[in-house]
C-alpha cells in the first residue's frame, strides 16, 4: 500500500514552488502561458486517481517536470539564473535551460505514456512498446511546437519569450531532438525500475 503522507507531501512540494513562481515573474504572460501544462496536468491526475493512480516512481517525475516548467515560467527559460552560470563556465551562446526542458518533455512523457499502455493495452514490455513511446513523445513534442507557433502568431512579440528560440534558427528542430532523446533515455535507464514499480500497484 501506498504511504498515505506521499502524496500530500508532492502536493505540498508543487503548492510552494507554484507560489515561489507566481510571485514576480519576468514576465507575466510567459509565466502563465509555461505554467499552465502543469496547472491542466495536475486538474487531470486529481479528476482521474481513484479510476487511474499512477505509480509513485511516475508521480514523483510528473512533480520535478512541473517544478521545471514552473522556474521556466517564473524567470523564462533564457534567463533561468543558474544556467547563466552554465553557459559561462561551458562558454555556450545561449542559456541551456530549455534543453533542459525539452529533454525532459521526453524523458518523463515516456514514463507516463509507458505506464499507460501497459495497463491499458496488450502491449508488453520489449521493441514494440519501446517504439510507440518514442513515437508518442515524438508526437507530444512536435503538437507542442506547433502550440507555440500558434501563440506566437495570435500575440505577436509577447511570446517571444515563451517561443525561448534565442536567436537559433533550428531551436524547433532542437526542441524535438532532445524530446526524443529524452524518451528513448528514458527507457533505457528505467525501464526495469518502472516496471518493478508497476508490480506494487494494486
Amino acid at each position: 500500500m501506498m504511504n498515505r503522507n506521499f502524496f500530500p507531501f508532492l502536493l505540498l512540494v508543487y503548492v510552494l514552488v507554484f507560489t515561489w513562481s507566481a510571485i514576480g515573474p519576468h514576465d507575466s504572460f510567459t509565466w502563465l502561458l509555461e505554467v499552465l501544462p502543469a496547472v491542466i496536468g495536475l486538474g487531470l491526475l486529481l479528476a482521474t486517481y481513484s479510476k487511474f493512480p499512477f505509480t509513485r516512481m511516475v508521480y514523483l517525475w510528473m512533480l520535478v517536470h512541473a517544478v521545471i516548467l514552473m522556474i521556466g515560467g517564473h524567470y523564462t527559460y533564457a534567463m533561468v539564473p543558474l544556467f547563466d552560470g552554465v553557459k559561462e563556465v561551458l562558454e555556450l551562446s545561449r542559456n541551456p535551460y530549455d534543453r533542459v526542458g525539452h529533454l525532459a518533455q521526453g524523458f518523463i512523457p515516456a514514463l507516463i505514456t509507458r505506464e499507460i499502455l501497459l495497463r491499458s493495452s496488450p502491449l508488453k514490455p520489449g521493441k514494440w512498446l519501446f517504439f510507440v513511446v518514442v513515437c508518442v513523445c515524438l508526437a507530444f513534442s512536435a503538437f507542442y511546437e506547433l502550440i507555440e507557433w500558434w501563440v506566437a502568431l495570435a500575440t505577436g512579440e509577447e511570446a517571444e519569450a515563451f517561443l525561448g528560440t534565442q536567436g537559433d534558427a533550428w531551436d524547433t528542430q532542437w526542441d524535438m531532438f532532445l524530446a526524443m532523446i529524452g524518451a528513448l533515455l528514458s527507457q533505457i535507464l528505467l525501464a526495469k525500475t518502472h516496471d518493478r514499480a508497476l508490480t506494487k500497484v494494486s
